[in-house]
């Protein structure tokens, strides 16, 4: 159960590893220093994208790196230590880095970044030249691509090359989109069409028609730091609407869909757009499918974000 606000509402609970009971031994072995138990976990682990989903989550275990250096330097053949190894580091980077523009990013931060984003594109070069159907390593290239500047053509060399071993690989697609975007040397009209892409190839009920969403709120987000009055009313444009409504038809709430450990970046990214659209009534059923827990991923786009979530999720409550 999620904290509440002062008027009694429920604040969304956004900590994967609380919101996905399966998710608790990873990060119990990660406090522990275990690598025996981390390790086992992924062992078990049957789909590829749960494997780079599960690596990001350890990324942003505090420490981890401890426990990580010292079983990648015990098992230099093994893919798994380095490249779990790498994503801690392209983690830590990102948060010397932070959020703001590149413009408002101060030099010595874009330094320790670039340190940290050299120290896991090392790591992943190796595993990507040893094994080269290695997706979870060829997936966190894709975000030292990104970050260390190589920019739009390198990118798609890296997916490519993920992609001839393992199509439609919905962590992959999304750090692509990202890529995309006009702010990392792309352009709104390739991200979108990317992103529409992926959702037209992608069989019923699986991720991939997010991509759709996370491009239409990025693409609001952009709009927002330059021309407010654009970006009001860029999500309540029936066009954008109707896309958004046939993504989540065709993604998060076909029969089909599977609810596994992205369920709630899906249902949280629809609602977001949804609700900033004001089409009340299509995010009551992302919000129901919720309940209290969120995925902050965009949602941190918004001041006290938690709080606009309980304000929109009541908003969409009172349409059903």
């Amino acid at each position: 159960m999620g904290e509440s606000t002062a008027g009694g509402a429920r604040l969304p609970v956004s900590d994967p590893f609380d919101a996905v009971p399966g998710l608790a031994p990873l990060r119990a072995a990660a406090w522990d220093g275990d690598w025996a138990a981390t390790q086992a976990f992924f062992e078990k682990i049957t789909s590829t994208a749960d494997v780079s989903f599960a690596a990001a989550l350890l990324a942003g275990v505090d420490r981890a790196e401890w426990y990580l250096e010292k079983a990648a330097e015990a098992r230099p053949d093994d893919p798994l230590p380095r490249t779990l190894l790498a994503e801690r580091y392209l983690h830590l980077g990102w948060r010397a880095r932070g959020h703001a523009p590149a413009k408002d990013v101060a030099w010595d931060q874009i330094e320790l970044f670039h340190d940290w984003l050299r120290k896991a594109e090392s790591l992943l070069i190796e595993v990507c030249a040893e094994e080269p159907s290695y997706a979870p390593a060829w997936t966190a290239r894709l975000a030292t691509a990104r970050g260390l500047g190589l920019g739009q053509s390198e990118a798609r060399r890296r997916y490519d090359r993920l992609v001839e071993h393992h199509p439609r690989l919905f962590p992959a697609q999304s750090r692509l989109l990202q890529q995309l975007f006009p702010q990392w040397g792309g352009s709104w009209e390739a991200a979108h069409g990317f992103a529409q892409e992926c959702a037209d190839a992608a069989p019923d009920g699986s991720h991939a028609g997010i991509l759709v969403a996370e491009a239409h709120v990025e693409h609001w987000s952009d709009l927002k730091n330059t021309e407010a009055a654009e970006a009001a009313a860029y999500l309540q444009n029936p066009t954008v609407r109707d896309e958004l409504r046939a993504a989540a038809r065709a993604s998060v709430l076909h029969p089909d869909h599977r609810r596994d450990w992205h369920w709630t970046r899906g249902h949280s990214t629809f609602a977001l757009a949804f609700s900033l659209g004001g089409h009340l009534a299509d995010a009551a059923r992302h919000f129901t499918a919720l309940g209290d827990t969120a995925d902050e991923s965009f949602w941190r786009y918004l001041p006290d974000w938690k709080l606009r979530f309980t304000e929109f999720r009541t908003a969409a409550s009172a349409t059903l």
